[in-house]
């Protein structure tokens, strides 16, 4: 027994200490940010609460305005010119989702610098995130532990995922190694000759770091191990539990808490530093930063810009991420209450602790009485083993059952739901993945709703150079959300103005539709209605990401969560057609005839734009006269494509589909038989037409009180050449010079709502039909009169 006992328990610990060092993560509350500027922007995660706090220098030449909700901010990173935080997706530090959100920043022509923020994932928990000078690389936090890249084009799409099973990353200057949780032994990908194809061999590796040109590890006995173009000779003797790596220069931490520096040109650590006990360090090119043990400071070197404040940059931050639990091989260096609600902070891993001889915060508990030892030669009773053992035996079966029945739920449920591929690509046939069919037999069907997709899908990086605004920054645009600000409606939600609180002062729309916790059925999904809303929302932030032209309303930005969908505009001063015909007592839409055919005529264009230019084209599916806005110019532009869908490319084809649009603009065609064409949105512009001259709404009530379809009242005129009855009176009558324009204005129209599709004119054909009309009303008519279209052309 004690022959097996003494061979069996140091591999039993072993393999202990190897399995839970899988689980001790490398996110950073320190990150470094130096440009090819000249700046260096340096932030962490201070107390209370995780709050990000940043300084620049040289001093204030870089804002951080926009702080992420601070109590869920997990792990910091930073490159040549962004910074990124790492987030739970929900109240819990330990959320299944994460979400990862950058700022970038770049100097503007009188030296200050300007920060844009964007979320760049938002899907299964990161578990490991680092970010080399261009890269950033995180593990997913599944039961494949696998590798995911932003800012590197074609690495994720060249080879998939490339890693697999990885515990700890390392992101260089072009390449990216990993740590395997299984076989201790690490794996490098990317371009940098010199790292990738040149790692260490073995399997005894428990931490890893690179530097832009080179890459270190850390053996289970503390040793260090490096590869590539290293500057200066690493230490030699003493153990390390972590290392920061730089351009040409690198620090490593010992187990007894004291920092040592090589590299380029001598580098090393300054000598005021050099008898300060650290419990962290970081590291970006030129600078290195370690937090202090004795008081949880944060000095920096590296720089001469750092020396003025004796190289303190912060006089308290947080020491590490929030764990659940540390491992035999990292304990508890703080109680995390200090920092945030929940978790522990732990010391860096090694296979033997050392504590360090400076004086750190005080546990809040010391450790329970030990067992009475037996001297039976292995220091442990032989009912101490046992109960380890057996023990040891239960849990690991118990964490192999759990790990079982999640593979099978997420291979059933489809747990992954976040996709890094292009904006301008659909998430179901991206080139180089797999269709629906192999990407099932790959992965098990995806359950995820396609709405969901697409969203994680739109928030990638790549969004057209959307803006995501924080909730706080609308909330006070718009006096939270007050029914002062409030100025329509929109397919999916109320719209209000707003005024952006920043160096522009921006006036702004914000379209905003609240998604109600309370809004499922008893089967625990949502309402049609809210459903509808959803897919209003990713409509508009999918089209208008997409689409530029001076007669569409142009997309700001978005913020997006799960109780709020809201869509920022450029705001239109002068409201929508809509309101200057049906609501206002005057306007400037009633001076003249020309007036209201230039407006006409700009929606057109844009509709035009839509249907030919656009790629693939798109059918608005709602054109109305609330749909057509006026800027400070009187410029027409199309809103709201909340409806909006991708058209067919072949002339004549159609979409089969439920009918859907405003009744009175609606196509009959469309909804008698549920085929959706381009020349459903032209009958829509003709019953705008109509409007325009007739100054009625759609649907309107006659002299009776009887409600009346604008169609049905004005066709009849028109093609009596009447159409001088009907014209609205606030407008005065037209001169001999415009009659010729209205009338072809009212034949155009009659052609647009022609009860078969195939017998109207096409967007281009309309527009050439109204510059003519235009052009009739501002000079003496050269047209003849004809109720065809082709006698316009």
């Amino acid at each position: 027994m004690a022959i097996f006992l003494n061979n069996i328990l140091p591999l039993f610990f072993f393999f202990l200490i190897l399995f839970n060092i899988q689980f001790v993560n490398s996110l950073s509350t320190v990150s470094i940010s130096e440009t090819s500027t000249n700046q260096t922007l340096i932030c962490a995660l201070v107390p209370p609460n995780n709050l990000l706090k940043c300084t620049s220098y040289p001093r204030g030449t870089i804002q951080v305005h926009v702080n992420p909700n601070s109590s869920l901010t997990r792990g910091l990173v930073s490159g040549n010119g962004f910074l990124c935080a790492l987030m739970s997706g929900s109240s819990s530090s330990f959320s299944n989702i994460s979400i990862l959100a950058c700022w970038r920043f770049s100097a503007g022509n009188n030296g200050s610098t300007n920060m844009s923020y964007r979320r760049i994932y938002r899907g299964p928990a990161l578990k490991e995130l680092v970010a080399g000078n261009s890269h950033i690389c995180g593990v997913v936090d599944d039961t494949s532990n696998s590798l995911e890249c932003w800012q590197w084009p074609g690495f994720n799409s060249s080879g998939g995922r490339l890693g697999r099973n990885f515990s700890s990353i390392a992101v260089g200057e072009d390449f990216v190694c990993g740590l395997s949780s299984s076989t201790r032994n690490i794996t490098c990908y990317g371009g940098n000759s010199a790292v990738v194809g040149q790692e260490p061999s073995g399997n005894n590796y428990s931490v890893i770091d690179a530097g832009l040109f080179h890459a270190c590890a850390i053996a289970m006995d503390g040793s260090l191990e490096c590869w590539g173009n290293m500057k200066g000779e690493k230490p030699t003797g003493g153990k390390f539990t972590s290392i920061a790596l730089g351009e040409n220069r690198s620090c490593g931490l010992h187990d007894n808490g004291r920092v040592s520096c090589w590299g380029e040109n001598n580098f090393t650590l300054p000598e005021n530093l050099r008898e300060t006990y650290f419990v962290a360090i970081e590291a970006k090119r030129s600078v290195f930063c370690g937090v202090l043990s004795a008081n949880l400071s944060l000095h920096c070197w590296g720089s001469q810009m750092l020396e003025s404040d004796n190289f303190m940059v912060f006089n308290n931050v947080t020491p590490g991420p929030c764990r659940r639990e540390c491992p035999p091989c990292s304990p508890p260096l703080l109680r995390y209450q200090q920092f945030c609600e929940e978790g522990l902070v732990c010391q860096p891993c090694i296979n033997q602790y050392v504590p360090v001889p400076s004086s750190p915060p005080p546990l809040p508990s010391s450790p329970p009485p030990q067992p009475p030892i037996n001297s039976s030669g292995n220091g442990l009773s032989n009912k101490m083993v046992a109960f380890i053992v057996v023990g040891s035996v239960g849990s690991l079966a118990m964490i192999l059952v759990s790990v079982y029945f999640l593979s099978r739920f997420c291979k059933i449920r489809g747990c992954r739901i976040h996709d890094s591929g292009r904006l301008d690509e659909t998430i179901e046939n991206q080139p180089g993945r797999p269709g629906p069919t192999e990407q099932a037999q790959q992965e098990g069907p995806v359950v995820l709703p396609a709405l969901e997709r697409r969203l994680s899908h739109l928030i990638s990086i790549g969004n057209g150079g959307l803006e995501e605004f924080p909730l706080q920054v609308l909330l006070d645009a718009t006096d939270n959300f007050s029914e002062a600000h409030k100025i329509g409606t929109g397919s999916f939600g109320a719209v209000y103005r707003g005024k952006l609180n920043d160096d522009s002062g921006r006036e702004v729309a914000i379209k905003r539709a609240e998604v109600s916790t309370s809004s499922t059925g008893r089967s625990g999904t949502k309402r049609q209605e809210d459903r509808d809303k959803d897919n209003a929302f990713v409509n508009e932030l999918d089209f208008l990401s997409r689409l530029n032209h001076k007669h569409l309303v142009r997309l700001l930005g978005f913020y997006e969560d799960d109780k709020e969908r809201v869509l920022v505009y450029e705001y239109m001063q002068n409201g929508s057609l809509h309101d200057h015909l049906h609501k206002l007592e005057s306007s400037p839409l009633s001076s003249s005839w020309a007036t209201r055919l230039k407006v006409a005529l700009d929606a057109a264009r844009g509709i035009e734009y839509l249907h030919v230019y656009s790629i693939p084209p798109i059918i608005h599916r709602d054109i109305k006269s609330s749909n057509i806005l006026l800027d400070a110019t009187w410029t027409a532009k199309v809103s709201d494509f909340g409806l909006s869908l991708m058209g067919p490319e072949e002339e004549g084809s159609h979409l089969s589909l439920l009918a859907a649009g405003t009744v009175g603009y609606m196509d009959p065609e469309y909804y008698r038989l549920q085929k959706l064409t381009h020349k459903s949105d032209v009958y829509s512009f003709g019953v705008v037409l109509l409007e325009l001259l007739s100054g009625h709404k759609a649907i309107h009530r006659n002299e009776q009180g009887v409600p009346r379809n604008v169609v049905d009242y004005m066709v009849p005129y028109i093609v009596r050449d009447e159409v001088h009855r009907v014209l609205d009176r606030r407008v005065p009558p037209p001169t001999p010079y415009e009659i010729e324009g209205v009338a072809y204005v009212g034949y155009l129209a009659v052609d647009c709502v022609a009860l078969e599709g195939r017998d109207r004119p096409t967007m281009s054909e309309i527009i050439g039909s109204l510059e003519r009309a235009l052009a009739a009303c501002l000079a003496q008519p050269t047209l003849s009169r004809s109720s065809s279209i082709e006698s316009l052309t």
